[in-house]
């Protein structure tokens, strides 16, 4: 039986909103983001009762990091008593981070087509670059890991991952899903459900 694990994207950012690819560029949540943490974290909060017993975990990215921070302030906790894992980032873009899909589709019509096709093997260019499958290989590995109830912010290709691994759903569905940043996903007996 797999651990309950509760999943929160991070905040809007300003790039979400333009819908940009952001990977793992450093970008800060805005006010809606703010907005978004705070409700997920008093959602978190009449959840768990006790939380001594879970482990809080966040991406490293300042905006991973600071959806943390609010969620755990708004349950009543220390804001900065968490631990980052590294495998938790999002995806690397390559060399389209910063950039909308339009943007690159001007600059290489008939990309973002080759990218929908099979868009979870997809490997943008760039040296960092990663596919989804590659995002996935390293959310495996922590989700092998983890070994109690743990809150966990992070990324939506990170949740993506998460819904292929543990959700059963296939490459495609996963990579095309929306991933909500003003709710929880919840892992728990093995099945996932959106709070």
């Amino acid at each position: 039986m797999s651990p309950l694990v509760y999943f929160v994207r991070h905040g809007q950012t300003d790039w979400n909103a333009e819908l940009r690819f952001q990977g793992q560029v450093e970008i800060d949540i805005n006010d809606t983001g703010r907005a978004q943490a705070r409700r997920n974290g008093k959602v978190l909060a009449r959840l768990i009762d006790d939380p001594s017993g879970f482990d809080f975990v966040a991406s490293p990215l300042r905006r991973t990091r600071e959806t943390m921070e609010i969620v755990r302030a708004e349950m009543g906790l220390p804001a900065a008593d968490y631990r980052t894992d590294s495998r938790l980032v999002e995806v690397h873009f390559g060399d389209w981070q910063g950039f909308t899909i339009e943007e690159i589709e001007t600059a290489r019509p008939g990309v973002g087509a080759q990218r929908d096709r099979a868009k979870w093997d997809f490997l943008p260019p760039g040296p960092d670059a990663e596919s989804y499958a590659d995002l996935a290989d390293r959310v495996r590995g922590w989700m092998a890991e983890v070994e109690g109830p743990t809150v966990c912010v992070t990324h939506g290709g990170v949740i993506r991952a998460v819904f292929l691994i543990a959700g059963g759903l296939d490459r495609h569905a996963a990579a095309v899903m929306a991933v909500p940043q003003d709710r929880i996903l919840r892992l728990a007996d093995g099945k996932l459900d959106w709070l």
